[in-house]
Parts: structure tokens; C-alpha cells; sequence
């Protein structure tokens, strides 16, 4: 039976919750809509990835990652006002899209995206949050192993050569896997970098 270990394609179900097993559910994925990823290819978070190897398919685990091994401590250089001008759209400022508890999509000067949190909106600026959504906090994963295979050479290639996608667990809230995926502290998923 194949092992999780380097340029394995893995397939897992998971419930990603705060700090412990009773904690609040952030993100599941389902049987329907697996975890999907290549081991070894920088997809994962490092220290998830280094407590999955040597598993099999139908392992169940449980992952504890405190907040420095996930998404790092919340960087308050991250939270930033920004002059309401930004968001005009066509002379319009877009008071829809542009309101407190909305994440809006920005990029930055030098052409990275981001996510950023509006935290409030007055005469003249937006208060906004770039850090991860999961900033701070420590994750719990529960979940079992559905197949680890032998990934092709094609498959490696694509991956490797930034063509890959992998399967994202659906997030509850917009808090992680639909619609974000990411490595480390770039604004993306918890644990998949599409």
C-alpha cells in the first residue's frame, strides 16, 4: 500500500476547527469535495504536510498546528487605511461591495492579490485587514486518508510548473478553502495553494 511521502498524490476528508476538537468548524472537506494535493510540492502548509507522511489510504489523523506553524501571529501592519479614492468605480465610490465585515479583493502595487477585510468605513478612508482570516489562531484537523497514488509525470509537471489546481474543502463563512487556497500567510486557504 502506497505511503504519503514526496510527489504522492493525496486525497483526504477533513473538519479544520479553532484551537481543539470542540472548537468552531471553519472548514470541512467533504467526500464530495475532497482535499486533493501533491505532497512535497509546496501546496500545504509544512508542518501539515510533515505530520501526514508514512499514512495510508483510510487513515484517520489529527493534526494540531499552533498558530506559528499556520498562519502565523495577526501583523498589525497588515491592517491599513486606505483613502476612500481607491474604490471609486467609474467617480462612484461603491458603498455596496465597500462595507464593514465585506472581503473585497485589492491587489497590490506590485500586482499581488490580496483579500482584504473591511473593518470600517468613514468620511475620507477604509480600514481594511490583509492578514489571513486565520491569523492568530491555532488549528485542529480532523480527518482520514481517502487515497494516497503515485502522481504521473504529467501530473508533476503541471503541478510543479504552477499549472496544477487541487480540490479545496468547502469553507463555512469565506473563511478558508472555497475561493481563497494559499501557502503560508498570502491570503489564501488553510491548507491548499490553487
Amino acid at each position: 500500500m502506497v505511503e504519503i511521502g514526496k510527489y504522492k498524490m493525496v486525497t483526504l476528508t477533513y473538519d479544520l476547527r479553532i484551537d481543539d476538537e470542540n472548537g468552531e468548524l471553519v472548514e470541512s472537506a467533504t467526500l464530495e469535495n475532497p482535499l486533493q494535493f501533491l505532497y512535497g510540492a509546496g501546496m500545504m502548509l509544512p508542518k501539515f504536510e510533515t505530520e501526514l507522511v508514512g499514512l495510508k489510504t483510510d487513515d484517520p489523523f489529527e493534526i494540531k498546528l499552533g498558530s506559528t506553524d499556520a498562519y502565523g501571529e495577526v501583523n498589525n501592519d497588515a491592517i491599513v487605511e486606505l483613502p476612500k479614492s481607491v474604490f471609486l468605480v467609474n467617480g462612484e465610490f461603491d458603498s455596496e461591495l465597500i462595507q464593514e465585515g465585506n472581503t473585497v479583493p485589492m491587489m497590490s502595487s506590485n500586482g499581488q492579490r490580496l483579500n482584504g477585510l473591511v473593518l470600517e468605513v468613514t468620511d475620507e478612508t477604509v480600514k481594511m485587514d490583509f492578514n489571513h482570516p486565520l491569523a492568530g489562531e491555532d488549528l485542529f484537523f480532523t480527518g482520514k486518508v481517502v487515497e494516497v497514488r503515485e502522481a504521473s509525470d504529467e501530473e508533476v509537471a503541471q503541478i510543479l510548473s504552477g499549472g496544477g489546481s487541487c480540490g479545496c474543502g468547502s469553507g463555512e463563512g469565506g473563511g478558508c478553502g472555497s475561493g481563497g487556497c494559499g501557502t503560508e500567510s498570502n491570503g489564501g486557504g488553510c491548507g491548499c495553494g490553487c
